[in-house]
C-alpha cells in the first residue's frame, strides 16, 4: 500500500477536526432559562406570604410593606443558572458611555414612585458592555448567569445578582 494514500486522508481528517474545534461554538452555546417574575420566588412560598400587612403613610398616601422572612428566600436553583428574563432598568452606574449597572425590576417605578418590591423580586445587573440609553426604566432582556446575592442598598434590599451577557430591548 502507498504510504502517501493514507497520510493525506489523516492529514485532512485531523484539519477538519481541528477546523470543526475552532469554528463557533454559539450554536453549542446553553439555551438560556426564560424566567418571569413569579419564578424568583422559591417553589412554596405564595406572594401572599411575602408581604405582611404594613402600614399606611397617610400624608404621603402611600402603603409602606412589611416584608417577612420568606421577602428574602431565595429560589435555589437559579444559583448559578444561565437564564434571560425581562424588567425595566434602573441605572446605578452610568457614564457617557451608558449604563453599567443597574437594579432590573418587574414594572416601571418600582423603589422610586412606590415602595421596593421585596428582595426576592429584585436583580442588580452589571455589564462590560454598556447599555446605551439616555432615560430611566427602559424595559429589556437580560441574558447572563445569576447568582444569589443579598445586598441592601439605599434603595431596597436585593435577593439577585446576575452578570449579564447580553441586554436587549424588549417590547411590551
Amino acid at each position: 500500500m502507498d504510504r502517501s494514500r493514507r497520510i493525506l486522508p489523516r492529514r485532512t481528517l485531523l484539519a477538519a477536526a481541528a477546523a470543526f474545534a475552532a469554528g463557533p461554538r454559539n450554536s453549542w452555546a446553553a439555551t438560556p432559562r426564560v424566567l418571569a417574575w413569579e419564578d424568583l420566588i422559591p417553589p412554596g412560598v405564595p406572594m401572599a406570604q411575602i408581604i405582611g400587612e404594613g402600614t399606611i403613610d397617610v400624608f404621603k398616601d402611600t402603603w409602606l410593606p412589611v416584608f417577612d422572612e420568606n421577602a428574602t428566600k431565595l429560589h435555589k436553583d437559579l444559583d448559578g443558572a444561565y437564564v434571560k428574563m425581562p424588567g425595566y432598568m434602573l441605572p446605578f452606574d452610568i457614564s457617557a458611555a451608558g449604563v453599567t449597572s443597574f437594579l432590573m425590576v418587574p414594572y416601571a417605578g418600582a423603589c422610586i414612585h412606590t415602595p421596593p418590591p421585596p428582595a426576592n423580586q429584585l436583580v442588580f445587573v452589571e455589564t462590560k458592555k454598556p447599555w446605551q440609553t439616555d432615560r430611566m426604566w427602559d424595559p429589556v432582556w437580560v441574558t447572563g448567569r445569576m447568582r444569589h446575592e443579598i445586598q441592601s442598598t439605599t434603595l431596597a434590599d436585593i435577593g439577585y445578582a446576575m452578570d449579564a451577557e447580553v441586554i436587549e430591548a424588549y417590547e411590551w
